[in-house]
């Protein structure tokens, strides 16, 4: 069954672009592709996607506000951002917002279905710009005691997550399989008192967990 794609996307032309972009890969279909995110929480209701392409910044709200709006009601559906910006403020404000990855505008061309089958995955894509920022600014946090009582294994697969790893590169990177990732990645959600991958790294970026 084809996974079921919403754009939000108020420039007509990438709209389009992106629109045809998903409509010729046999494994997606577009239910919808909107120029504001006015209405968004009726047609995510209606539509039920399973997946989410969110541009930052449209007229009346942004993308990060709509992103919000969302996760009030459904907090699982991936969003991955759309942006032309490449700084540290909307990195953060869209990953707190509860934004499951983030992709400049110019790469979408090259990245988008990757982007789509990573987050799918279970990871959270980043342009490699913005993947650095994040990584930088979480070294320059100094870190606090073990408030969670987490492992020295849930540490270091959460601070995996929060680069943007899926399961499968953890499970390699650590010589585990991938259903004892998960078996970690449920502990770490027990600990934190969180119920998805995106509040888990929120939580651990912003109370410098990682």
């Amino acid at each position: 069954m084809k996974i079921s794609v919403l754009i939000y996307e108020d420039n007509h032309l990438l709209r389009e672009s992106v629109g045809n972009m998903i409509r010729s890969n046999d494994t997606l279909n577009l239910s919808g592709a909107y120029e504001n995110v006015l209405n968004v929480e009726a047609q995510v209701k209606s539509f039920k996607p399973q997946f989410i392409l969110m541009d930052i910044d449209m007229p009346g709200m942004s993308g990060i506000e709509a992103v919000r709006k969302i996760r009030m009601f459904n907090a699982t559906v991936p969003i991955v951002m759309l942006t032309v910006f490449d700084d540290n403020t909307h990195v953060f404000e869209a990953l707190r917002a509860g934004a499951s990855g983030y992709l400049l505008k110019k790469h979408i061309s090259t990245k988008l279905f990757d982007s789509i089958n990573e987050v799918l995955d279970g990871g959270a894509p980043m342009s490699p710009s913005i993947a650095r920022m994040v990584l930088a600014s979480m070294q320059q946090k100094t870190p606090v005691e073990n408030p969670y009582q987490l492992t020295v294994r849930e540490k270091e697969i959460l601070t995996s997550l929060s680069k943007g790893n899926s399961y499968k590169l953890i499970a390699s990177a650590f010589e585990i399989s991938i259903d004892t990732v998960r078996t970690h990645i449920k502990k770490i959600y027990e600990k934190l008192h969180v119920h998805s991958q995106t509040e888990a790294v929120s939580k651990a970026i912003n109370e410098k967990l990682v």
